[in-house]
């Protein structure tokens, strides 16, 4: 049973659009800049809150680290090997360069303990690096007993991936941005309308629902949505004694650039509260000081946080809903919002547009979590 619908009083606006996405994070923008590639109409939705994962999350592209299983990490590996790609088309689009980090990933150990666990357990692909060659790689992590590489992964500036999408978007004529919030939806087998905070309602074949954190707040959706916001605390710092991405047993450590580092972060059920706390901020700062002991003595630039949208498993619902087809589902992506954002994006084009995607997206349906219910 659907729990609401549109209202009636909402002003109808034909729109004459193909596709309609509700989120105006990652998710959203690489969406529409996909299906503007095909020549769809689009309407993008982009209600900006406070606590928005995608300019709030420290940009990690981490598939051998957060490692999933089977056809989903196949997908993480793909998405993460469609970023040098992604960021040159936006370059060409827009003039703006993001920059990219493909030196991989250092998964830290500090006790010999861990390191004889991690030399007998090492992932295919994944190098282990001992304590000499490790303070030649990186002279500040010389405390550490060793760590385990993954090649390939890295991290991207997804603040300026954000800011290089959004003007990509702007400058599109296919598509239209509205900065409205979506407040319902009415979806049916060949048709869909959704309602704005605008007093609007504007109709097309399909809409996306990428909304993140806020994902589940949409009236008239056909079932539950499990999709939760999780806050995640971090702080960033001058300068960057680290050149590649590093791991450590409670948090992480992203250099951007020559300029700045961020360290994070927590995973607190906090509803949509997007405060950070003297507690939160104290086991961020100790994670940090933990991996690279030069951090606790460098000078904080900022403080803030983001809300991740969880699914119980931590997988995206990707994927038109199984009775109404006219919607499609494009969030939840947890942790991995970032790495998996631009190859979603392709995803739901090729969905929207009644193409075969070249991934298998059976562990990202959302059948699988309405079986938990």
């Amino acid at each position: 049973m659907k729990q609401d619908t549109v209202a009636p009083a909402a002003r109808s606006r034909a729109s004459g659009a193909d596709v309609l996405i509700v989120g105006g994070g990652l998710v959203g923008l690489s969406s529409a800049v996909a299906l503007a590639k095909r020549q769809a109409r689009v309407i993008l939705l982009d209600h900006r809150l406070p606590g928005e994962a995608s300019p709030a999350a420290a940009g990690m592209l981490a598939p051998g680290v957060e490692r999933a299983d089977g056809a989903a990490h196949r997908f993480a590996v793909a998405a993460r090997d469609r970023y040098p790609s992604f960021v040159e088309e936006l370059a060409d689009a827009t003039g703006m360069h993001v920059s990219l980090n493909r030196l991989g990933i250092l998964a830290l150990v500090l006790d010999a303990a861990g390191a004889e666990h991690a030399r007998r357990n090492l992932a295919p692909g994944t190098e282990w690096i001992d304590a000499e060659q490790l303070r030649a790689m990186e002279p500040a992590l010389g405390h550490a007993t060793g760590a385990v590489l993954h090649p390939g992964d890295g991290a991207v500036d997804n603040v300026a991936l954000v800011r290089a999408l959004r003007a990509c978007v702007a400058n599109d004529p296919r598509i239209t941005v509205l900065r409205e919030g979506a407040t319902a939806v009415d979806a049916g087998t060949t048709h869909a309308c959704v309602a704005t905070d605008a007093g609007h309602r504007y109709d097309a074949e399909t809409v996306v629902l990428a909304a993140g954190a806020w994902s589940a707040t949409l009236a008239g959706l056909p079932r539950p949505l499990p999709v939760s916001p999780v806050r995640g605390q971090m702080y960033s710092v001058e300068g960057a004694p680290l050149a590649h991405v590093t791991y450590g047993p409670h948090g992480y450590v992203v250099p951007r650039g020559d300029e700045n580092t961020v360290v994070g972060a927590t995973m607190e059920n906090a509803g949509f509260d997007v405060a950070t706390t003297p507690d939160g901020m104290a086991r961020v700062e100790a994670a940090g000081a933990e991996i690279a002991p030069v951090l606790a003595h460098a000078r904080v630039l900022h403080r803030w946080s983001g809300l991740r949208p969880v699914t119980p498993d931590f997988l995206p619902i990707l994927g038109r809903d199984p009775e109404v087809p006219s919607l499609l589902y494009a969030c939840g992506h947890s942790r991995n919002g970032i790495l998996l954002g631009p190859l979603s994006g392709d995803v739901v084009a090729a969905l929207a547009l009644g193409e075969t995607p070249g991934y298998d997206l059976t562990p990202f349906a959302i059948d699988r979590l309405l079986l938990e219910q």
